[in-house]
């Protein structure tokens, strides 16, 4: 799509935003629900498509893209309507007589950018909350996950007209070409160094945005931790999609007394859930192109790799790999790793645990194995982080019930089900004034018993 293209199918949704259609509550229940059947009607299609983009197998296609998209799009279906009701709000007495109100109300054109690690959910998802809040939106998937981004776009254009939903595919001219128009709402999920460029584009417009972004998700097992359960669910964790997910526990950060038992049990989890041979499997995926493949091979240290290692370049496949005496110092900890490699570090006490993680830029998720409550609060409440869980993984973001978003250095905002409708949602403040009463406190010339009124009020 050109500049003149884009600029034109902008002013084509705007203009179809200012007749107003979107404001009917069941005009978007009836897209939403539109949505849902077309998904439904494609789900073997949705996929093939994953497949030959990532490898995935159709149970974690819909583990982890495709059912999570329906449960989401239930979930509006079942919502949309309460939430967006005007919610009245207690008046306060000075004010009398009046009625003081919220309305949610859409911004209006919206952009939506997507990645390619997940490219039906984080292109899907967004899109379900943004027409639930009644906008238009744009959606640009990621040129990466070609095969995903074919299927959305046949979807979309089945769904909708283009004034109401559109697809603009291609590389970094069209996401350059979309980011210099005015957008009333821009949701971006992908790297921090393209949302940095997200966020300068949108400041020329003031343009409100979430940035859904990631970073080093540290895992700390504790002492007290259950090794083995914790060891299943780390590994579950940091290898589904071949660690290319945006919470996937980027480092383990163990106790020192418990390192060796950990990595025997995590030997046993990759063998026990991936098989001796992963990269024989059907079920194993890939990396999605060379350049990120050939990025985590520069990243292994085969000096300190204690397990795994394996990879086929024709496949563009790496097998489950463990780093062990792995320092900060080191280069797989000098950026998110993105895929199936995991270094493991150790602390000699939680304290210097906690001390060290705050340090460092603020992760998307952590996760924590601890048998022990306290210490549990202790590393929540001190660290800043997205979400995360406690003696699990990952599954803090399968939810509509609570939101999904980074703070700091991996993202702004947030997102699913209530939270989603409200990131795209503007809630405008009104007081109606009654005319039968108009108390005079307020009006000059300011009189002493009005004064005294006046600090009766207020106080």
């Amino acid at each position: 799509m050109t500049q003149a293209e884009i600029k034109q199918l902008i002013q084509k949704q705007r203009t179809f935003f200012h007749s107003n259609a979107t404001l009917d509550v069941e005009y978007r229940i009836h897209a939403l629900q539109k949505l849902k059947a077309c998904i439904l009607k494609y789900e073997n299609e949705i996929n093939i498509a994953i497949r030959a983009d990532l490898g995935k197998c159709a149970f974690e296609s819909y583990m982890c893209e495709t059912g999570l998209v329906l449960s989401e799009l239930t979930y509006m279906i079942r919502h949309t309507r309460k939430f967006a009701k005007e919610r009245t709000v207690r008046t306060p007495l000075a004010q009398f007589h009046s009625r003081s109100y919220q309305k949610p109300s859409p911004y209006g054109v919206t952009l939506i950018m997507s990645p390619w690690n997940y490219p039906f959910m984080l292109t899907i998802e967004p899109l379900i909350d943004a027409l639930a809040a009644g906008n238009t939106a744009i959606l640009k998937p990621s040129a990466y996950s070609a095969h995903t981004t074919a299927l959305i776009s046949r979807i979309i254009r089945e769904c909708f007209d283009e004034k109401y939903v559109a697809v603009v595919t291609g590389g970094r001219e069209e996401n350059n070409f979309l980011l210099n128009e005015h957008f009333d709402y821009i949701f971006f999920t992908g790297s921090q160094e393209v949302g940095k460029e997200v966020m300068r584009h949108a400041s020329n417009h003031l343009t409100p945005i979430t940035l859904e972004l990631g970073g080093k998700s540290p895992c700390i097992v504790h002492k007290s931790a259950d090794i083995k359960l914790a060891a299943k669910r780390i590994v579950f964790g940091k290898f589904l999609n071949c660690g290319q997910t945006c919470v996937a526990p980027d480092y383990i950060y163990c106790d020192r007394t418990v390192k060796d038992k950990l990595i025997k049990e995590l030997k046993k989890q990759i063998q026990k859930q991936y098989s001796k041979q992963p990269l024989a499997r059907k079920e194993y995926g890939k990396i999605i192109n060379l350049k990120h493949f050939d990025r985590l091979l520069g990243l292994i240290d085969y000096d300190k790799v204690v397990y795994g290692g394996t990879f086929d370049h024709h496949t563009l496949q790496i097998e489950p790999t463990i780093m062990d005496n792995v320092t900060f110092a080191d280069a797989v900890m000098q950026e998110e790793i993105f895929g199936p490699v995991l270094p493991i570090l150790t602390y000699d006490s939680i304290n210097e645990a906690v001390n060290n993680i705050c340090a460092m830029p603020h992760p998307l998720a952590l996760y924590i194995f601890t048998g022990d409550t306290h210490v549990a609060k202790n590393v929540i409440a001190r660290i800043g982080f997205g979400g995360g869980c406690i003696n699990d993984t990952l599954i803090h973001l399968a939810t509509s019930e609570m939101p999904f978003g980074g703070f700091g250095e991996s993202g702004m905002g947030s997102y699913h089900g209530k939270t989603g409708f409200d990131t795209f949602t503007h809630y405008k403040s009104i007081v109606d004034k009654k005319t039968w009463l108009d108390l005079p406190m307020r009006y000059q010339p300011y009189k002493k018993i009005n004064n005294k009124l006046l600090h009766m009020f207020l106080k």
